[in-house]
């Protein structure tokens, strides 16, 4: 093949000539095909198109003839049906030992082992397929899939012009029936929401894709580009983010990326082979995509979503297709709908109609998650087929809690949702009305009930929810959520936040949490582990970097001046960690004493039990520590050797089972005889039937999230617990019982409110 910046642009020349031909469209794909054959050194060039909802072979070089409008496949049938369902490439070089390989004898077609194929696309739907054989086994160069790529862009505009191929066909082809459906999908923020469908930006669909002038061409993409950039400068100077905060943080790194000359070059580049502005935006966009589906990395697949996101609003200003429904605005209760929402973006919208966000990708460590949780919105992430399955306009109601969107609901359906929406008004009346007494059990025993916490504004959630303090701090969503490791001073000033917010409340902070699945561009050791959650993260990480953690020790420390500071180490795996963390804290400690610095009037410390080795070091531990928390979400995947990210063993074992319950009783009893206090911290305490069996272990604290506070106080107000402790230790002992079942009926009994 031709050299790859010459090959593009000479298809692409080619091209335009047989557009501006006068031949009929079906001579033109005759020659299109002949020039894909020769200019990619293809023995065969074919496409497909979607006619009468099959995909039939339109034109071929190589195959023969006399298959040509003979040959249909449905969707989904044969590698070329595949790649319009799925709207992903092939590159195979054995053809036929792919599952989905379908022979057919008419095109004569044996002698090929070789096949690369991508989708003709228009509107979001397959319209076709291009694809080229070869007779020797072969991989296709990414050079060559993304020369394909181009001129399906070609083809697409060629086709609609042509009226070859119905739009409205091809999307009802991949369309859902218009009946009542659930989909599932992650909960990403929780909660309830009805609205009507808005989408959020229906995708620019590039019209011309051949460039007449590519110094033109240039020219307009030089000119998005400031326009864009003057708009993120605008963003970032409104009055809301001019304190700083975890807001700015985040958009900050969104800033980085419109200022990435990699990514202006990138479509400049695409722009010299003689596309538009806007297909080699596109193009571009289009391999961003690609890598977001093979990145695993949950932080780089979040930095590759708002180049995707920046990418959709750059094409909107070249093409002068500005509206967005944040513009339009909203005029009733919405849910809004999209591939994936830049935080930017989701700020944009007036939260007076916004009743939930559904996304077709989305994860848990997106930017935009801690924007919506901020503005209180639900968001439902993860939803396949989002874009085929619901319309502009349907009725629809997201149950993030349970991981459901309810389209078009039947009345049923929405009596359901009516009845569950007064369910939790009435429950958060109930929750409302103990928010201020303390969680004293029936027989007079104190539970401390604090709360999870990881942002400034999570702070604002102790009045509102009653909690006792916050039991744990996450100090690592500061690094997260920025470019660059954060500066000592903005570290200081958010833990000096928190603790005003807290007042005489006490708050932990756990020293950063950073490494394995949590990984930041700034820091790039331990990339590539095969066990990120067992490997260089968290305690091990900041010991190997003793000044990332001696900058959060002095900032910790300056921040705390004249409070009580609790300082928590995480995954700590032998207690000589825990000695030398210690050590280099209080080496700080006394660094800005010498230097005239306030301090805090006490400093307590703390060790995260998580590792199971860690317990049988307990004896030599507890001594040197002012309390531990137990962290039971990586204790319990630790003691099971089970990966909790991997849903297929995400319900395998169970918090309620002997085993983890037998491990945690030992943990409370010697900790109870060492005279240190403990709290367990995670997802299982705030659950109310684990939660009930984690006090009737004698536990005393426990840090859930703030949702969790009102149903857990509700809880421990209407529980016995002397009782239940008594039980729960002849279960313990006793073989083979089920306590999961016996615990809910001794609740049951004693009239527990559950929930």
């Amino acid at each position: 093949m031709m050299a790859a910046a010459n090959a593009a642009r000479e298809i692409l020349r080619r091209l335009h000539e047989v557009m501006a031909s006068k031949s009929g469209a079906e001579a033109k794909l005759g020659q299109v095909v002949r020039i894909v054959a020769e200019l990619l050194t293809s023995e065969v060039a074919s496409i497909y198109l979607l006619r009468d909802g099959m995909l039939e072979l339109f034109a071929t070089q190589g195959l023969a003839q006399s298959a040509v409008h003979v040959t249909r496949l449905s969707m989904g049938q044969g590698l070329v049906g595949t790649i319009a369902a799925t709207r992903e490439p092939l590159n195979l070089a054995e053809a036929k030992e792919h599952p989905d390989f379908a022979y057919r004898p008419e095109t004569g077609e044996d002698d090929y082992h070789s096949f690369a194929g991508v989708p003709i696309v228009r509107r979001e739907a397959a319209i076709g397929v291009l694809g080229v054989q070869h007779r020797e086994p072969r991989d296709y160069d990414e050079v060559e899939i993304e020369a394909l790529q181009t001129v399906a862009m070609v083809l697409s505009e060629l086709i609609h012009g042509a009226g070859l191929v119905d739009d409205a066909q091809a999307a009802r082809a991949r369309a859902a029936s218009s009946g009542p459906l659930r989909l599932s999908g992650l909960k990403l923020v929780d909660g309830l929401g009805r609205g009507v469908a808005v989408f959020h930006q229906p995708r620019v669909v590039v019209e011309h894709t051949v460039a007449d002038d590519t110094d033109v061409e240039r020219a307009r993409v030089y000119s998005a580009f400031t326009r864009m950039r003057e708009q993120i400068d605008t963003m970032m100077g409104q009055a809301e983010f001019a304190g700083g905060g975890d807001h700015h943080d985040v958009l900050d790194t969104y800033k980085m990326f419109a200022y990435d000359e990699g990514w202006a070059r990138r479509i400049n580049e695409a722009i010299e082979t003689g596309l538009t502005a806007e297909a080699a935006i596109e193009r571009v966009q289009a391999r961003t995509r690609a890598r977001m589906r093979s990145i695993d990395d949950p932080y780089l697949r979040e930095r590759l979503t708002d180049l995707d996101d920046l990418s959709n609003r750059l094409l909107r200003i070249v093409s002068g297709q500005l509206g967005t429904a944040a513009k339009s605005g909203l005029r009733d209760d919405t849910i809004l709908i999209a591939r994936n929402l830049g935080p930017a973006e989701l700020l944009e919208y007036d939260k007076r109609y916004l009743k939930g966000v559904v996304l077709e990708e989305g994860s848990l460590t997106a930017h935009v998650i801690i924007v919506a949780r901020a503005m209180g919105v639900p968001v439902l992430g993860r939803v396949t087929d989002l874009f085929a399955q619901v319309s502009d306009g349907d009725e629809l109601i997201v149950d993030a809690g349970n991981g459901a969107l309810l389209v078009r609901p039947q009345a049923a359906m929405i009596t359901s949702y009516e009845a569950m929406r007064d369910v939790k008004a009435r429950q958060a009346e109930k929750f409302a009305a103990v928010k201020d007494l303390p969680a004293i059990s029936r027989d007079g025993q104190r539970v401390a009930i604090l709360m999870n916490a990881g942002l400034a504004d999570d702070a604002q959630a102790l009045d509102l929810t009653g909690a006792d303090g916050i039991g744990l701090f996450r100090t690592e969503f500061q690094f997260l959520v920025s470019a660059t490791l954060p500066r000592r001073e903005r570290q200081q000033a958010l833990y000096r936040t928190v603790l005003e917010a807290a007042d005489t409340r006490p708050v932990v902070f756990r020293t950063v949490d950073i490494g394995g699945d949590k990984a930041v561009p700034y820091l790039q050791e331990g990339e590539g582990e095969e066990n990120p959650a067992m490997g260089w993260r968290a305690l091990r990480l900041a010991l190997g970097r003793a000044g990332l953690m001696k900058v959060q020790a002095r900032a910790l420390l300056e921040g705390a001046a004249g409070r009580t500071l609790n300082i928590m180490f995480p995954m700590v795996s032998e207690p000589w960690e825990f000695r030398e963390a210690k050590a280099l804290v209080e080496g700080q400690r006394a660094l800005l004493a010498r230097q005239g610095h306030d301090l805090p009037a006490h400093v307590r410390y703390g060790a995260m039990i998580e590792v199971p080795a860690l317990i049988e070091m307990l004896d030599v531990l507890l001594p040197l520590t002012d309390f531990v928390s137990v962290g039971t979400n990586d204790l319990t995947q630790f003691l099971f050797a089970a990966d909790r990210a991997n849903p297929r063993l995400a319900d395998r074992y169970d918090w309620m089972s002997p085993a983890i319950l037998r491990v945690l009783r030992r943990i409370v009893r010697e900790a109870d005889a060492a005279g240190v206090p403990v709290t367990v911290c995670g997802e299982m305490g705030g659950r109310p039937l684990e939660a009930l069996a984690l006090l009737a272990l004698g536990v005393e604290s426990l840090s859930i999230t703030p949702a969790g506070v009102g149903p857990i106080k509700a809880m421990v107000r209407s529980a016995d617990l002397g009782s239940l402790k008594a039980q729960m230790t002849g279960w313990l002992d006793a073989p083979g019982v089920d306590v999961r079942t016996v615990l809910a009926a001794a609740a049951a009994a004693q009239g527990v409110e559950l929930g």
